[in-house]
Order: C-alpha cells, then sequence, then structure tokens
C-alpha cells in the first residue's frame, strides 16, 4: 500500500489510511497479558463533545492560537524526519496558514483523525533495534500542543525521584541523587529493565490513568485516537492496540505518566530510588534487601501495570557493578565518584573510529565538522564524570587516526614531499620521510608526522579535541 501526498494540502485532514469501512477488520481482542483489565476503562474514538465530558475546558486550551503557535515554533526547531505523508517540516507554515483554522475545528468537533506513524528502526548497543514511530509534521504539532498542556498539570503529580522528560531536571541530576543515596549507605541496587517499555505500555490502563486527572473526555479521545492511529511498515498498515510510539512529542509525558504509578508505589513502600524515563535504579543497604525488594516490586508491575520485566537484565548487585544512563561508580577516599561506564566508552571510541575512516567517503571539512558535533555532545553529556586521564589517551588514539588519514591521501612519494616540506621540514628529511615503507599506522605515530603534523596544525585544519572541549566547558 503506497501512502502518497496530494499536493500542498497533505491529505492530513485526514489520510484515514487503511480505515474505509471494510478495508481493515479489526481485532478488538486484547493482548493476552492484558485480559485482566476491565472493559470499562476502554474509551473509544467516538467523537466526545458532549459538554458534560468537558468540564475544564482542556481541548480549548490545546487548540489556543498561542499554545499551537509555540507548539509549531517547537517542532520547527527539532527538526526531524518526515511523516507517511512526506510533508517536511519546511513545508509546515505554509500548510497551517492555509488549513490552521480547518484543523483547530477538526479537533474541536472530535472529526480529527490522526495520520499513522512511519516505522523506523535503530541500532542498539546489545545488536537489537528500537522501534520509533515517525509521526508528521502536523500530528507532531497537535502532539506538542496536547503535551504543552499536559505537562503543568501532571508536573504536580510525578515523583521528587524521576527525571526524565521533565522541565529543569537532567540526567545529571539523577546522577547526583544517586550518589546522594550510595554515600547515604544504600550500596546496593535493584537495576531494574522494563522489557521493550514503549511498545508493551497497556493503553487501556495508561488512559484509565490518565481519565482519573483530565476530565475533559475529548481530550482522552483524542489521545486514545493517537495511540490507536496505527504504524505504516513496508507501505502495509498494521494497528497499535497496545504501546505508546516511541517518536513523537507525546510518547515522554506519558511515559511519565504511567510510570508516576510506579514511582508512587515505590514511596508508599519507603524505597529509595531514582528513575529516568524507563530507566529505574532502587537503592538498598544490603544484597538481601534488595533482592527482597525485587521479589515484591514484580508483582505490581506485572499485575497492577501490565508492564513486562526483562528477568535476564533486571540485577541486584553492588552499585559499582551496574550501568546507569552511561555512567558507573566507585569509591575514592571514602566518597562514591562517577566514572563513564567501559561499555560507553566503547561504544564512544567505536564512533570515533567511523568518524576517521580512511574509507568512510569524507571530505576532511565534514569530517572535522562531526568530529566537533559529536565531541562536543558527548563531553556536554558525560563532562560530570572522572574522565581527564580517558580524553587525554583517547585525544592522542585520535589524532594518529587523522594523521594516518591524511599520510594516506598524499599518496605518491612527490606529493608526500611537497606536504612534509610546506609543514616545515627540509627538503631532505623531508625527501627521506616521503619515502618511507612503513605502513600507514606506524607512520602516523612516527617523527615523520609528529613534526609536520602537529596538535596545532590538526587544530588549524578544524578539527576539535576531547580534552581541550572539556576544559572548555568545565573552566
Amino acid at each position: 500500500m503506497n501512502v502518497t501526498r496530494t499536493g500542498a494540502k497533505c491529505s492530513q485532514l485526514p489520510v484515514d489510511i487503511g480505515r474505509k469501512e471494510g478495508s481493515l477488520q479489526t481485532n478488538s481482542a486484547e493482548h493476552e497479558e492484558y485480559a485482566g483489565v476491565h472493559s470499562s476503562a476502554r474509551i473509544t474514538e467516538n467523537n466526545i463533545t458532549d459538554a458534560d465530558m468537558s468540564k475544564d475546558r482542556l481541548l480549548e486550551k490545546i487548540v489556543d492560537r498561542n499554545n499551537m503557535n509555540y507548539a509549531y515554533k517547537r517542532v520547527k526547531s527539532n527538526k526531524g524526519a518526515h511523516g507517511v505523508d512526506g510533508m517536511k517540516v519546511d513545508e509546515l507554515l505554509q500548510y497551517l496558514k492555509e488549513n490552521g483554522d480547518q484543523l483547530k475545528q477538526s479537533i474541536l468537533d472530535g472529526k480529527h483523525r490522526p495520520n499513522p506513524v512511519r516505522r523506523v528502526e535503530i541500532p542498539k548497543e546489545d545488536g537489537k533495534k528500537r522501534r520509533l514511530g515517525i509521526p508528521t509534521v502536523v500530528d507532531r504539532v497537535v502532539q506538542q500542543a496536547i503535551g504543552q498542556v499536559l505537562t503543568p498539570i501532571f508536573e504536580k503529580q510525578f515523583s521528587d525521584n524521576s527525571y526524565g522528560f521533565r522541565p529543569g531536571r537532567s540526567a545529571h541530576d539523577a546522577i547526583k541523587k544517586c550518589q546522594n543515596n550510595i554515600d547515604e549507605g544504600y550500596k546496593y541496587v535493584v537495576d531494574m529493565d522494563l522489557e521493550k517499555y514503549f511498545d508493551s505500555v497497556n493503553q487501556s490502563k495508561l488512559i484509565e490513568v490518565l481519565a482519573r486527572t483530565i476530565k475533559d473526555g475529548r481530550v482522552i479521545s483524542l489521545i486514545h485516537k493517537y495511540l490507536r492511529a496505527g504504524v505504516i511498515i513496508r507501505d502495509s498498515f498494521e494497528e497499535t492496540e497496545v504501546g505508546v510510539p516511541q517518536g513523537g512529542p507525546l510518547s515522554p509525558i506519558l511515559s511519565n505518566i504511567m510510570l508516576n504509578e510506579l514511582d508512587k508505589e515505590l514511596e508508599r513502600r519507603g524505597h529509595r530510588f531514582v528513575r529516568y524515563a524507563d530507566d529505574l535504579m532502587v537503592f538498598c543497604r544490603s544484597r538481601r534487601s534488595a533482592q527482597r525488594v525485587l521479589n515484591n516490586i514484580l508483582p505490581f508491575i506485572e499485575k497492577r501495570l501490565f508492564l513486562k520485566v526483562n528477568k535476564e537484565k533486571t540485577v541486584v548487585d553492588y552499585v559499582g557493578k551496574v550501568k546507569f544512563l552511561g555512567f558507573s561508580f566507585y569509591r575514592t577516599k571514602g566518597k562514591m565518584r562517577v566514572r563513564i561506564h567501559p561499555k560507553s566508552v566503547a561504544k564512544m571510541r567505536c564512533k570515533v573510529k567511523e568518524l576517521t575512516s580512511r574509507s568512510n567517503g569524507m571530505g576532511n571539512e565534514i569530517r572535522a565538522t562531526e568530529l566537533r558535533r559529536y565531541i562536543m555532545g558527548w563531553i556536554n553529556y558525560f563532562k560530570l564524570a572522572d574522565i581527564k586521564k580517558l580524553l587525554l589517551e583517547t585525544d592522542s588514539w585520535m589524532r594518529r587516526r587523522i594523521r594516518m588519514i591524511y599520510w594516506k591521501q598524499w599518496k605518491r612519494v612527490r606529493t608526500k614531499l611537497k606536504m612534509l616540506k610546506s609543514l616545515g621540514i627540509r627538503e631532505q628529511k623531508a625527501w627521506e620521510y616521503a619515502n618511507t615503507r612503513k605502513s600507514y599506522w606506524r607512520t602516523s605515530n612516527s617523527p615523520i608526522l609528529a613534526k609536520s603534523l602537529t596538535n596545532n596544525v590538526i587544530k588549524g585544519f578544524g578539527f576539535l579535541f576531547f580534552s581541550e572541549y572539556y576544559r572548555q566547558v568545565t573552566a
């Protein structure tokens, strides 16, 4: 099945793929693991416009001009790929100028039908793939508008131990909270792994949780439409009866709303914990108590929230042996310090190796730009850790790879001679160096290039070093 655009109006209102009467048979059966959810909790995609169902007029706040304008600006600044209709972010403004009022009215009338998301898979560290659902740019605006209204409402309910996808909170705050817990004697943890969390959220349970706070039934209905919008996989439509599509602006807030149920239960039981999105660490004073916490909380997660726990990846261990948000912990001089987990270091080196490969087809200017972008992002995330020694070692290795690239590119003896002379090497010595028979890798670490392609020369080519940028951001 092909999903195509039909001119500037893009078919967003609506592209009702696979929903025409008789085109698909809807399977109303829930996943067997979720059979325990009461049917009364299910809210269908009926057009809920009854005034009794919209006491707080929340839908009007969502489609308010200022809220929608801000949502558009956020979507535009985030850029991102196109959805199933092919419309790009750059085309969004013109579309909204021509169809914004119609879009707003269709939402208020309960007639808006979101497009299915476009399935994209990206590789994970363990070799598996993370499934993303890319909404159309117009649906991203609507989702963003919903999220902007829901966030201040639910922020009041969220736990102080939750840090992911929340305004004014970051992964660094989560790591610092972990350090505080460890320094106060909580040295054993339950490192909880929720299996394919975004793909396994029980929508009926989520709607039930939402409905406790949101009294405007039209908003509940609109959210449910987005949950049930379906997905396009290789031109085929599939329904989404389970899960929250990861990739749209609405998924982070919905994720936190669902997992806030777990936060409140852990708080009710008096546990210390830190949660960032679906990454959870529960801190205990002993291994035995940590194991007891795991055994006691599992039934709540699986039977009350209808989520799946990955038993193989969920561990009880000493805090120094676990990985959290790419970091790990170690004790020195009586204090718990933070370092980068070896897996995160290996991932970084693989990325640098990829960007400094002689055969990746990059020009040197593009290579320098891509390395600079990666280094800045990586340092800004991991600057909390003790990494000075690691950065110096990484810089030395990376510069050697950069030198090897240039030596390889010079190829012929006369080109090497010319370039070495231009870099300040005397002609006799340059001739000797240019005729070396050493391999590219050996040459990259020899006086031949150490005296010509110096660190300052490499910087002059536009390359940024890890340690240099680290000093800039931590000064």
